[in-house]
């Protein structure tokens, strides 16, 4: 049955090169099921605070307002057609508050009939950063660590990631696959 989906653009905000991706979603997207969708896009584990930011409201889930003194809406009901209106319209979306990792979605295009299965991911650039790497700033620090074996911190981060994280990495069948699983493939705490 054909769908109104959004087509928008995910991008981690000073990122250098910049991380992005492209994701087409149902615009009825529960808020709750779009921070899955981008936690499972971007490669990030699910393992910290978030919230979504259209203007000067912030929406968080309901057990996050519980957490930690918020002033934040609970945004259980809220859809991402419910912010995002037309072509051009952006909302922040943050993740990670010590880390502060924040993520700017626009919205590309609206698909009035879609027919394909939902969400997916057609494009997107780079590896993101991992868990607790210190925010934009400390990923930059991070990966002249790695590539520089004289860097006083290399040993260290050698140790912590092992070899296996690529910073140019990026894998959209391994993305879209992850997508097709219960929750959109992230990991539920």
């Amino acid at each position: 049955m054909p769908t109104t989906a959004y087509q928008i653009k995910l991008e981690l905000s000073d990122s250098k090169p910049k991380i992005w991706r492209r994701l087409i979603i149902p615009g009825d997207m529960l808020l709750s099921d779009l921070h899955k969708v981008i936690q499972t896009a971007m490669g990030w584990t699910n393992s910290h605070l978030h919230q979504f930011v259209k203007g000067k409201v912030f929406l968080e889930p309901p057990a996050e307002a519980d957490f930690w003194d918020s002033a934040g809406i609970d945004y259980t009901g809220y859809t991402i057609d419910s912010l995002l209106k037309k072509k051009n319209d952006k909302i922040q979306y943050d993740y990670d508050f010590g880390d502060g990792w924040e993520h700017i979605i626009k919205l590309e295009e609206v698909i009035e009939k879609h027919d394909g299965k939902l969400p997916v991911c057609t494009a997107g650039a780079m590896n993101c950063p991992p868990e607790d790497v210190g925010g934009v700033w400390g990923f930059q620090e991070f990966k002249k660590a790695l590539k520089n074996p004289s860097h006083s911190d290399h040993e260290m981060y050698k140790e912590w990631i092992g070899d296996s994280y690529d910073p140019e990495y990026f894998n959209l069948d391994e993305i879209n696959e992850m997508l097709k699983k219960e929750n959109f493939g992230v990991i539920e705490w």
